[in-house]
C-alpha cells in the first residue's frame, strides 16, 4: 500500500464532519455504547465506522439497503451484550478484508493488531482453491475454530453476524433460505448453546423455523398468542399466588412469566408426535433470587404451593451444564390442571443464560477475567484444537465438531467419585476417551456398578465406571460404528491411520520386491542407490512414502521396479502374476481386506485386487466380479500363507423346513462347531420352506466344511451351500 493511500484512509478515520443521513443505525450504537464505555473509545467506534462506510461505498445488501449498515448492526447486537471496544470495532469493520480492497496490515496500523486479528478470524478464506462449496465451507469452519481458539471472541462476533443476517433473510430466495437456515441450525445455533448464549441460540433458531418452514411457524406462534390470551387469568393467579409465598416465607425474589421458544415447541410435537395441546411445559414461570440457598428455599416454597410433577426434577445448581448453565428446573400442576414449568436461578445465573460466555467479558491490557464457566468453555475451544490436528480433512474436523455439539448430556462418575459429562448415548469408550486418550486407546471392557459389559455399552446418568484396559489391546475400527462423542471419533481414527499408514508401509515393500524378483527372474535385495533414483524421479523425499502409496495401491509395484532397473515400460501396468504369488498371512491389518461378495477364507483359491487408497482386497479366484474384470490391470497374484492366523467370515444358504425353532436350532449346531454367528437373514419362499442366511466366523475351509457337515445332519435341513 502506498503512502498516499495510507494518508487517505489515515483522513477517513480522523474526519469529524457530521454524518450525512443513511440507514445505519450509528447515532444508536454510540448512544448505546456510551452507557458503558469510555468517550475516547465511542470515538474509536466511530472512527471504524466512517471507514467500513468509505471502505463499503457502492456496496448494498440484496434488500437494496446500503451494506454499512449490516455491519453496525452487528455492532449494536455485540453492545447489547456489553462486549469490549476491539470487539465493536472489529464488528463493524468483519467484512473490509474479505469484500473491498482493505487489507489486515492496514486495519493493524489505524485500529492495532488485536482488531485485525479479530478481522480476520471472521473472514472468509478465498473459494478459488476450492473444488466444491462443501469443501471450501468445511474450510472456512476449519480457520474459524481455529481462530476462537486463539480468541473466543471471533465465535460471539460470528454469531451475531449470522444473527442479523438471519433477521434479514426474508430478501433471499426460498433454496437459500432453507440451505442457510440448516447451516444455522447445524452448527451456530449449537455452538451458541455450548457457549451458553442461550438468548442469541433461541432467536436464532425460532429464525431458522421461520425461513424454512414460514407457515408453520406462523401457525404455532398465532396458537401462542390464542392461548396467552385465554390464559392470561391464570397465568396472573399463579404469578401472585407464587409472590405472596414467597413473601411470606420473606425471601426476596422476582417472578415472571415465560413461554417456550417456537423452535423448542416445533422440536417436541416433531420428535414425540404431539399437538399442541398435548405438551406441558410451553408456558412457565422464571424466579430469580439472591444466592443459590435462596434458590433451594423457593424451590420448596412452590412444591408445598403446587403438586411437582413425578421424576421432572432437574438440579442444574448442583451439577452446571457444559456450558456453565445453572437453574433449578421443576414441573409442577397448577389451578384447574394447567401444568407450569419452573425456573429457579440467581439474577447472576440469570444473565449467564442470556449472554453466557459473552456476560462480564472485560478486556484490560490484553487480558481479560472471565468466570469458571467461561474457562470451561476455553477447555472445550483448546479440545478443538486437538481434534483438529488429528483430522484427516476440513469435512472430516466439521463432522467431528458437529458431533460434539449434541446438547443432550448424562452424568457418570470415575471410581474415585469425579463427574464426567457425556452426550446421551455415550458408550464404554467415548467414558474411556474422555478420561484420557491413552486409556481409551488401551480398553478391553469396563465395569459398570460392579457388572462386567462390553465397550459397546451404553452409559445412563449416575453410573460409576471402572475402565479395564491392556497395554496390548489397540482401538478397533468397528468402534466407529458405536462410539458418540467427537474425541473418540477423533483419535480412534488418528490411531487407524497412523496403524494403516504403517501396515501400508510393510506391505508395499513385500510387493516391490515381489516385482524386483519377478523382473530380473531371481531373488534380488533393494539397493538404497536404485531406491535413491526412483525417489528423485517420483519426487519424493521420503522411502516410507513410495512404499505406503504403492501398499495403498496408489502406485504400481511393477512400475517401479522397472523404473529402478530402467526398464522400458511397454505401455502394459497390468500387475504381474507369473511368478511366486505374495503370501497372505492375515496379519497384514487394515491394507488387506476380504471381499463381502465372495468372503473367502484359508483354504480357498484366491486372488488379490489393488483398491486406490485401500490396499489389497482379497477375492475367491471363482468369484463373478473378478471374473467381469479379467483385463483388469489391477489384479495381483495372492496365496495364503502356510501359517495362516486370525478368523474369517463365510457366507451360507440355508434352505430349511417350516417349522418351529428351526432358527434356534441351526444356531446351536453353529455354535457348537465352535463358531460365532455374525450376521443371519430369513426369507420364507412359500408356506413350507425357509431360507436363512448365515454370516459365521471360520479359521479356515476346513472348519466351514466341519460346519456345513453337521448342518446337512439335521432333519430341517433341504439344501445347504455356500455364496
Amino acid at each position: 500500500m502506498s503512502r498516499v493511500e495510507n494518508a487517505n484512509l489515515f483522513e477517513i478515520v480522523t474526519d469529524d464532519r457530521p454524518l450525512s443521513a443513511d440507514s445505519t443505525k450509528i447515532n444508536e450504537l454510540c448512544a448505546e455504547l456510551s452507557t458503558y464505555l469510555e468517550p475516547h473509545q465511542v470515538e474509536e467506534v466511530y472512527r471504524a465506522f466512517l471507514l467500513g462506510a468509505k471502505a463499503h461505498e457502492g456496496q448494498s445488501r440484496v434488500s437494496g439497503e446500503p451494506y454499512i449498515s449490516h455491519p453496525v448492526e452487528v455492532a449494536l447486537i455485540l453492545s447489547q451484550m456489553r462486549m469490549d471496544v476491539s470487539s465493536i470495532v472489529a464488528a463493524i469493520l468483519h467484512d473490509v478484508i474479505e469484500d473491498t480492497a482493505t487489507e489486515k496490515t492496514q486495519l493493524a496500523d489505524l485500529f492495532g493488531s488485536e482488531v485485525a486479528e479479530l478481522v480476520d478470524g471472521v473472514s472468509k478464506l478465498a473459494s478459488l482453491d476450492f473444488q466444491s462449496r462443501a469443501e471450501a465451507h468445511a474450510e472456512n469452519f476449519r480457520k474459524m475454530m481455529l481462530a476462537m481458539v486463539k480468541d473466543i471472541r471471533v465465535i460471539i462476533i460470528k454469531l451475531a453476524d449470522r444473527l442479523h443476517n438471519m433477521r434479514t433473510l426474508d430478501a433471499m430466495p426460498p433454496d437459500k433460505r432453507r440451505r442457510i437456515a440448516k447451516e444455522t441450525t447445524d452448527i451456530y445455533a449449537p455452538i451458541a448453546n455450548r457457549l451458553g448464549i442461550f438468548k442469541v441460540r433461541h432467536e436464532l433458531l425460532d429464525l431458522s423455523i421461520r425461513s424454512a418452514f414460514p407457515m408453520r411457524f406462523r401457525a404455532l406462534e398465532s396458537v401462542c398468542k390464542q392461548v396467552v390470551g385465554h390464559r392470561k387469568e391464570i397465568f396472573n393467579t399463579i404469578e401472585n399466588a407464587i409472590k405472596d409465598r414467597l413473601k411470606e416465607a420473606n425471601i426476596s425474589a422476582s417472578v415472571k412469566y415465560r413461554q417456550k421458544n417456537i423452535h423448542s415447541i416445533y422440536r417436541k410435537m416433531k420428535e414425540k408426535k404431539l399437538s399442541f395441546k398435548e405438551l406441558t411445559d410451553v408456558f412457565g414461570v422464571r424466579i430469580m433470587t439472591d444466592s443459590e440457598d435462596d434458590c433451594y428455599r423457593v424451590l420448596g416454597v412452590v412444591h408445598n404451593l403446587y403438586k411437582p410433577l413425578p421424576g421432572r426434577f432437574k438440579d442444574y445448581l448442583a451439577i452446571p451444564k457444559t456450558n456453565g448453565y445453572q437453574s433449578l428446573h421443576s414441573s409442577l400442576f397448577g389451578p384447574h390442571g394447567v401444568p407450569i414449568e419452573v425456573q429457579i436461578r440467581t439474577t447472576e445465573m440469570d444473565h449467564f443464560a442470556e449472554s453466557g460466555i459473552a456476560a462480564h467479558w472485560i478486556y484490560k491490557e490484553g487480558q481479560y477475567s472471565a468466570t469458571s464457566a467461561q474457562n470451561r468453555a476455553l477447555e472445550w475451544l483448546k479440545s478443538l484444537l486437538e481434534m483438529q490436528q488429528k483430522s484427516g480433512s476440513s469435512q472430516e474436523f466439521l463432522e467431528s465438531v458437529k458431533v460434539d455439539l449434541f446438547p443432550d448430556e448424562i452424568y457418570v462418575f470415575t471410581p474415585k467419585g469425579d463427574i464426567k459429562k457425556l452426550p446421551q448415548d455415550s458408550t464404554v469408550v467415548d467414558f474411556a476417551y474422555a478420561v484420557h486418550t491413552d486409556v481409551g486407546n488401551t480398553c478391553v471392557a469396563a465395569r459398570i456398578d460392579n457388572r462386567m459389559l462390553p465397550l459397546s455399552s451404553k452409559l445412563y446418568n449416575g453410573q460409576t465406571i471402572e475402565i479395564i484396559s491392556s497395554d496390548a489391546s489397540r482401538p478397533h475400527p468397528s468402534w466407529l460404528d458405536f462410539v458418540i462423542t467427537a474425541k473418540a471419533r477423533t483419535n480412534i481414527r488418528h490411531f487407524l491411520k497412523s496403524l494403516q499408514a504403517t501396515e501400508a508401509v510393510s506391505l508395499g515393500q513385500r510387493l516391490l520386491q515381489q516385482s524386483i524378483n519377478q523382473i530380473v527372474g531371481r531373488d534380488e535385495p533393494m539397493t538404497q542407490e536404485r531406491l535413491d533414483r526412483v525417489l528423485s524421479q517420483y519426487r519424493m523425499t521420503d522411502q516410507d512414502e513410495l512404499m505406503a502409496q504403492i501398499g495403498l495401491g496408489n502406485r504400481n509395484s511393477s512400475l517401479v521396479a522397472k523404473a529402478m532397473y530402467d526398464i522400458e515400460d511397454d505401455d502394459s501396468t497390468a500387475f504381474d502374476e507369473s511368478g511366486k504369488p505374495l503370501a497372505i498371512k492375515g496379519t497384514e491389518g487394515m491394507v488387506v481386506s476380504f471381499a463381502k461378495c465372495c468372503r473367502p477364507v484359508p483354504g480357498d483359491a484366491i486372488i488379490g485386487h489393488m483398491s486406490t487408497g485401500k490396499g489389497i482386497v482379497v477375492h475367491q479366484q471363482r468369484c463373478r466380479n473378478m471374473a467381469e474384470t479379467s483385463t483388469n490391470n489391477r489384479h495381483l497374484a495372492v496365496q495364503w500363507s502356510d501359517h495362516v492366523e486370525g478368523e474369517y467370515l463365510a457366507f451360507l444358504r440355508i434352505d430349511v423346513a417350516n417349522q418351529r425353532g428351526v432358527l434356534a436350532n441351526l444356531a446351536t449346531t453353529i455354535a457348537n462347531a465352535s463358531s460365532n454367528i455374525e450376521h443371519v437373514n430369513l426369507t420364507e419362499k412359500d408356506g413350507r420352506i425357509s431360507t436363512i442366511e448365515f454370516v459365521v466366523v471360520v479359521t479356515d475351509r476346513i472348519h466351514l466344511a466341519r460346519i456345513m457337515k453337521k448342518l446337512r445332519l439335521l432333519p430341517v435341513v433341504i439344501r445347504i451351500a455356500r455364496k
